[in-house]
C-alpha cells in the first residue's frame, strides 16, 4: 500500500494543534500540580505560559527547551512531518534562539498503517530540521492507536537578548509575520470538502519555519520587546497570554491582521474545530470583541498549527522590521499598538 494513498486526516478525530487540551482546562490541571522550586539559573519557566524554558548555562549562553506534537493535520505523509517539525522548531525562534538539536515524539498504529508512511513523516520531519541548521539526533516512538508526531528541540540563545512574553511595553507596534486561517481551512479538508491542493498557501505558511532572526540585525533583534508564536489557542488566546503577561492591553486593527484568501469563505462555510468554541470561552473574559462581527470573531479564535511569530517592537523601529520580514515572510503586517493596561487584556477594533 503506498503511503500517498492514505488520507491521514481521516485516521484521527481532532488534527493539528486543534487537538491541543483546551486552555481553561490546562490551567486548572496545572494549578493542582506542585512543582519543584526553580533554579536560579531558570530564567524562563512554564508560569506565564511562555513558548519555551530558558536555562543559563553562562552569561552568553542559555538553553531553550520546548516540545510539541500532534495529530495528522494534512493527508500527506511526508508534509505532515514537515508542518509538525516546523511547529515544534517555531517555539526556540519565538523565544529569539535558534535550534540546535531535534528529537523525535512519535505515536504509530503498526497495525493499520505502512511503515512507508512513518519513513515519509521522519523523512518530511528530517529535511525541515535541516533547512533550520539543526540536528536530528534521535527519539522515542510506541505502538499506539492513532498516528502523532513532534520534536523536543533544543535551541540557544543569549540570556541577555531573550525574547519572553512578558516585555512588551506602551507604545509597542504589534506585528503578525503569517496569514491566519489554518484551522478552518483544514477543518475543510478534513470534513473531504476542500483538497490539500486547494490550500497551498495555507500548507506553504504551516511548512515554513519562523526564521525571523536570521533577517534582522542585533539592533533589530534587540527591538522586539516581546515575542510569541499563534498556534492552537488562535490569536485571540496566545495575545492575551502575551498581554497578561507584560501587564498591557493590546489594541487590534481586526481589518489589518493577515489571512488566507479562502479563510473567511471557510469560515462562513462552517468548517469549524471544537477548538473555536475552547478558544472563545477562554479568552471571552479578557478581550473587547463588540466591533466584531460573526465571521471576525471566529477568525480570532481559529486555531492555528505552525502559525507566525507576533511581535512586540519599538515604534521607531517597527516600518525597519517589516521591510526585513517581509524578505522571508510576505503577509506580515503591523495590525495594532501597545497600550497601558485596561479593563481587558486584547481590544479588537
Amino acid at each position: 500500500m503506498h503511503s500517498q494513498k492514505i488520507a491521514l486526516t481521516q485516521t484521527v478525530q481532532k488534527g493539528g494543534c486543534a487537538a491541543k487540551v483546551a486552555a481553561t482546562e490546562l490551567r486548572r490541571i496545572l494549578q493542582q500540580v506542585r512543582f519543584p522550586v526553580a533554579h536560579p539559573e531558570l530564567l524562563v519557566d512554564g508560569r506565564l505560559f511562555d513558548d519555551a524554558a530558558i536555562y543559563k548555562i553562562s552569561d552568553e549562553l542559555a538553553l531553550v527547551q520546548t516540545l510539541d506534537f500532534f495529530t495528522p493535520i494534512v493527508d500527506t505523509p511526508k508534509l505532515f512531518g514537515a508542518i509538525a517539525a516546523a511547529n515544534a522548531l517555531s517555539d526556540v525562534y519565538a523565544m529569539g534562539g535558534k535550534p540546535v538539536t531535534a528529537m523525535g515524539i512519535l505515536a504509530f498504529p503498526l497495525a493499520t498503517l505502512p511503515e512507508t508512511v512513518i519513513v515519509d513523516v521522519l523523512q518530511g520531519a528530517s529535511d525541515k530540521i535541516a533547512e533550520a541548521g539543526a540536528n536530528f539526533v534521535g527519539g522515542h516512538s510506541i505502538d499506539d492507536d492513532t498516528l502523532k508526531f513532534g520534536l523536543s528541540v533544543t535551541g540557544f540563545v543569549n540570556p541577555h537578548h531573550v525574547w519572553t512574553n512578558a516585555g512588551a511595553r506602551p507604545g509597542d507596534h504589534l506585528i503578525l509575520t503569517k496569514a491566519l486561517g489554518t484551522g478552518t481551512m483544514t477543518a475543510g479538508v478534513k470534513r473531504q470538502q476542500l483538497r490539500e491542493e486547494d490550500i497551498i498557501a495555507a500548507l506553504d505558511s504551516m511548512a515554513a519555519i519562523n526564521n525571523a532572526i536570521d533577517g534582522m540585525t542585533p539592533d533589530l533583534q534587540a527591538a522586539v520587546h516581546a515575542a510569541t508564536d499563534i498556534t492552537g489557542f488562535g490569536f485571540s488566546g496566545h495575545a492575551v497570554q502575551l498581554a497578561h503577561a507584560s501587564e498591557v492591553t493590546l489594541h487590534i486593527e481586526t481589518a489589518k491582521l493577515p489571512r488566507f484568501d479562502q479563510a473567511m469563505h471557510c469560515l462562513e462555510q462552517g468548517f469549524l474545530t471544537k477548538a473555536h468554541r475552547t478558544n472563545a470561552e477562554y479568552t471571552a473574559p479578557h478581550i473587547n470583541v463588540s466591533s466584531l462581527d460573526a465571521l471576525h470573531n471566529l477568525l480570532i479564535h481559529d486555531p492555528q498549527t505552525s502559525g507566525g511569530l507576533l511581535l512586540s517592537v519599538a515604534p521607531d523601529a517597527s516600518q525597519t522590521m517589516l521591510q526585513a520580514l517581509r524578505l522571508r515572510f510576505q503577509a506580515a503586517a503591523v495590525i495594532g499598538i501597545v497600550q497601558p493596561r485596561q479593563d481587558k487584556a486584547v481590544h479588537f477594533a
